[in-house]
């Protein structure tokens, strides 16, 4: 029985997984076995932080947030509940953005945060 070497698709299989292990270091770019233990790594860890960045992400928001509304003298927690006293529906990644860029128009919230809470 003659030797099966592996015809087109075989070929285009491997060259596909090759492609997705360009960049990689030594063998893990250039021999087969090894760059496919690499690529499944690396996709594993590519799903895994997809996860982390957003948590990373609302963190940082939460931080920018917080220090914002320590200067309109209110901490975060009674900022968040002011918040929705007053009927906001800001999320938190706009109002991070608002407090880094836009530091006017958080103040302007926070007052009216300020208002609710009083009240």
């Amino acid at each position: 029985m003659p030797r099966a070497k592996g015809g087109f698709k075989t070929r285009r299989r491997r060259k596909k997984l090759l492609e997705k292990a360009k960049g990689y270091y030594s063998a893990k770019s250039r021999l087969f076995r090894i760059a496919t233990e690499a690529v499944d790594k690396a996709l594993q860890y590519a799903y895994r932080d997809r996860k982390a960045k957003k948590r990373e992400f609302r963190s940082l928001w939460i931080i920018r947030i917080n220090a914002a509304a320590r200067a309109a003298g209110l901490t975060y927690s009674q900022f968040i509940t002011g918040l929705k006293k007053a009927q906001i529906a800001l999320n938190r990644k706009t109002l991070a953005d608002m407090a880094y860029n836009d530091p006017k128009a958080f103040n302007a919230v926070a007052e009216t945060v300020k208002k609710k809470l009083a009240a």
